[in-house]
Parts: C-alpha cells; sequence; structure tokens
C-alpha cells in the first residue's frame, strides 16, 4: 500500500505557485485556504493519501475560448472568455460570469476556489465554478452588449447546462446581460432549463435575488455582533463600493439601525458624516444603474458630504467596515488604520477584497473579521433556491425567501463557530469557513475515490 507524503505547508505552495505561474490572486487563495487546512489534515491520513487538498486546487477544468462580436460602427471586436469549472464533488458547478478588463485566468480560478468553499457552506448542493470575458461593458451601447452576450452564449452553452454548470451574474453582469445570455442559450438548444440563475422574475427569477449578497452580509455581521452581546443600532459603517452589493448591505445597515458613512467607485469614495440614509441610496441606486453616473456626482445632490479622489474609505473611522468592491481593495496598511480607529467588525461583501497582510492583522488584533466565503454567501443561497424553484417550477413568497436567507446566514456562522473556536470568546472565523467548507467537500471526494 503506497504511503502518503506529508509534506509541509511551505512546500505544498511552492508546489502551487510552480504550477500556476504568472497566477498571483489563485495563489493567493489558496494559501489564505492551506494555511488553516493544514493544521486540521495534521492527524488525518485519509485527506493526505488521498491528495484531497492538492485536487481542489486544481480545476476539474479550465474552457477559453474566442469571442468575437461586431460593434455599432461594423468594426470586428475580439476578447476572450472563459469557464472555470472547479469542483462539482456536492453538486452541478455554480458561479457567476464577470465582465471587466481586469478579468484574467487567474482571476476566475481564484474565485471559482473560493467559490467551492463558500457554495459549501450554504448547505445547499452546489459545486464551485467562476466565468467572464475581459469585456468591458461600460461605454458601450445596449445593442453592443446584446451581441456580445450572444456572442459569448454561442460558446459557453455548450459547456453548462441546469445539472452540469449553473452561471450567474458578476461584476458587469446584470439582469440584463443574465436576460440576453438566456435568450441565446434558449434560441440554441430549444430548451427552457433554469441553467442560469438571476433571471427576471417573469421567466423563473427568485424575489430578494438582487438584494441577498448585501442583505447576507450584514445578517453575518450581525450574526458576530451578537455574540459580543451587541447589534448594529447605533454604530458607523465604512462601505466600499456603489453597486449591487454595497447598496443592499447599506440599506440593511439602515434599517437595523447603524448609520453609513461612505460608498465607493473606481474614481474614490464619498464621506457623507449625516449618513446615508435610504433616500439618499435609492439615489445611488438610480445613479449608477440607471444613469450610469460615477460616485463623485453624489456630492452635487448632497453638499454635505465630501468625495476623495483614488482614495478607499478606510481612513474613516467607523464601528463597523464592510469591503464591498472588489479583490485585493483593503491592504496591510488599511487594516492598520482600521484596528486603530476602534472598528470592532469586518463583513466581506466582495470575494477576497482584503489582502493577506490585511487578514493577519484583524487576526492578530481578534477583532470579528468574516472572510467572503462565510459572509458574502448569501447570493449564491438564494441563487441556489432559485435554482430549487426552477426545478419544482414554482416562486417562494419574499417572506419565505427572506427567512430561508436568515437561515442560511446562521447555519453559516454557525460553523464558522464549530471549526474556528479558539477559546477566550475569540472566534477566528476565516479558518472556521475555510475548515467546515473544505471538510464537506473533502469527505464527499472521498466516497467518490480517485476521480
Amino acid at each position: 500500500m503506497a504511503v502518503s507524503d506529508h509534506v509541509d505547508l511551505p512546500t505544498f505552495m511552492e508546489g502551487v505557485k510552480k504550477r500556476n505561474p504568472y497566477q498571483p490572486e489563485f495563489v493567493q487563495a489558496v494559501q489564505e485556504v492551506a494555511e488553516d487546512i493544514f493544521d486540521f489534515m495534521a492527524d488525518k491520513e485519509q485527506y493526505h493519501a488521498q491528495q484531497i487538498l492538492r485536487r481542489i486546487a486544481e480545476p476539474d477544468r479550465v474552457v477559453s475560448f474566442r469571442v468575437c462580436w461586431e460593434d455599432d460602427a461594423g468594426n470586428i471586436r475580439v476578447q476572450r472568455g472563459w469557464r472555470v469549472q472547479n469542483n462539482n464533488a456536492i453538486g452541478p458547478y455554480k458561479g457567476g460570469i464577470r465582465f471587466h478588463p481586469s478579468v484574467t485566468e487567474s482571476v476566475l480560478k481564484f474565485l471559482a476556489f473560493e467559490q467551492t468553499f463558500k457554495n459549501a457552506l450554504t448547505g445547499l448542493p452546489m459545486g464551485g465554478g467562476k466565468g467572464g470575458s475581459n469585456f468591458n461593458p461600460k461605454g458601450k451601447s445596449v445593442r453592443e452588449i446584446m451581441r456580445f452576450c450572444q456572442s459569448f452564449m454561442t460558446e459557453l452553452y455548450r459547456h453548462i447546462g441546469a445539472d452540469v454548470d449553473v452561471p450567474a451574474g458578476d461584476i458587469g453582469v446584470g439582469g440584463r446581460e443574465i436576460g440576453y445570455m438566456f435568450g441565446q442559450y434558449k434560441r440554441i438548444t430549444n430548451q427552457f432549463t433554469g441553467v442560469l440563475t438571476g433571471k427576471g422574475l417573469e421567466w423563473g427569477g427568485s424575489l430578494i435575488r438582487t438584494e441577498a449578497t448585501g442583505y447576507g452580509a450584514v445578517y453575518f455581521l450581525a450574526n458576530m455582533l451578537a455574540t459580543k452581546g451587541e447589534d448594529l443600532t447605533g454604530k458607523t459603517a465604512v462601505i466600499s463600493g456603489s453597486g449591487n452589493v454595497a447598496t443592499h448591505a447599506a440599506e440593511k445597515i439602515v434599517q437595523l439601525g447603524g448609520k453609513v458613512l461612505t460608498l465607493s467607485d473606481s474614481g474614490g469614495f464619498i464621506h457623507d458624516p449625516d449618513g446615508i440614509d435610504q433616500e439618499k441610496i435609492d439615489w445611488v441606486k438610480a445613479h449608477k444603474t440607471v444613469r450610469r453616473g460615477r460616485i463623485e456626482d453624489y456630492v452635487a445632490a448632497y453638499p454635505n458630504a465630501t468625495f476623495v479622489a483614488g482614495k478607499t474609505p478606510w481612513g474613516v473611522p467607523c464601528d463597523v467596515a464592510l469591503p464591498c468592491a472588489t479583490q485585493n481593495e483593503l491592504l496591510g496598511e488599511d487594516a492598520k488604520v482600521l484596528v486603530a480607529n476602534g472598528c470592532k467588525a469586518v463583513a466581506e461583501g466582495a470575494n477576497m477584497p482584503t489582502d493577506l497582510d490585511g487578514v493577519h492583522i484583524f487576526k492578530a488584533a481578534k477583532i470579528l473579521y468574516a472572510p467572503g466565503k462565510a459572509s458574502n454567501a448569501g447570493g449564491v443561497a438564494v441563487s441556489g433556491l432559485e435554482m430549487s424553484q426552477n426545478s419544482e417550477r414554482r416562486s417562494w413568497k419574499e417572506e419565505e425567501l427572506q427567512q430561508m436567507l436568515k437561515d442560511i446566514m446562521l447555519g453559516i456562522h454557525q460553523s464558522c463557530l464549530e471549526y474556528g473556536d479558539q477559546g477566550g470568546g475569540y472566534t477566528d472565523y476565516v479558518k472556521g469557513a475555510n475548515i467546515a467548507g473544505f471538510k464537506k467537500v473533502a469527505d464527499a471526494m472521498l466516497a467518490f475515490g480517485v476521480v
């Protein structure tokens, strides 16, 4: 019988780097998980013998393809598209599609890797995947976006399916883009199936899907605060981003009695000391989605606010912080400032928004810190519920879905407590989330044998 080789963490990570050159985001994601998993696996020979972590850190497949489309001027444009199917041990691949110039194979591999653990934490039968293109929808006409989406789906359709891989939206991909892609899928296959989530309510979508990621992050934040006998009433919150996740996180914080001080976009952030209430949040939603404007325009509408160009909002003193924009937006120095200013809790609304230095600083300070795979799982959770509704050919009421979302976020929080309790009243939520997600996927992989 073969004897497994128990390599140490540095040796394992050296192998990951060697196999994935020039993919820093993916290597960072694996490092963050491996730091916690290695201790957990130390006395579990079956995980070593079956090379489970090594297998999870190698996607099942990475599909890369060319996307040709014609702009309004008649010019032929060429982009690159990908679908990363990381792991389907517990269900069909599930994860969003991102359209943004920053999209690379490394970014999508990190997102698919993270998605594997996030989906496992929800308790729903979903594997991990992610896709996208370096196409930039900003500045494009509606017809150009439609033509691109149709061309993208003309290749993607052969790799997805309701029981194979179910994509959703992400940065640059909202309800409009999902509609165009679903229409093209239906045209090509002549099938009306739950192959995409984030659909319109009229054709198979789910209530509260739009709100789910932001709301879920705040529910998780509230669960963390409750362990200290606190809630969000009177708490000041600093939020980055001004898209779907950020605005709905802000909305839920206001509903729970908190005061939101900031929102941001790629140009900088606005600081409103009066608080960004529901009326102002509604203004931001309309300005960003309908008028496609910039967050700096907020100051013209609400003159008491200030706009800080080219900066992130982490220097604004606050009780809680929610990074809801993009990966690696909160760096080690930012984490030091938040801790020094008395920030009590951080809940990630984006995927891996805190770099490794920042993660280590939050953990060393022992503040309440929730990684995205736990705190922003609400979006994919409701996507999973949309899949269930599609399979049953039914729609659940909003009250039912809100309660399911709360229950799922509470369940994730309890899983983090189970595996992340460090004693002395401190919970390492990163470790708890990583171990809970890994164990579910790993045990399923053991059951299947070497496949």
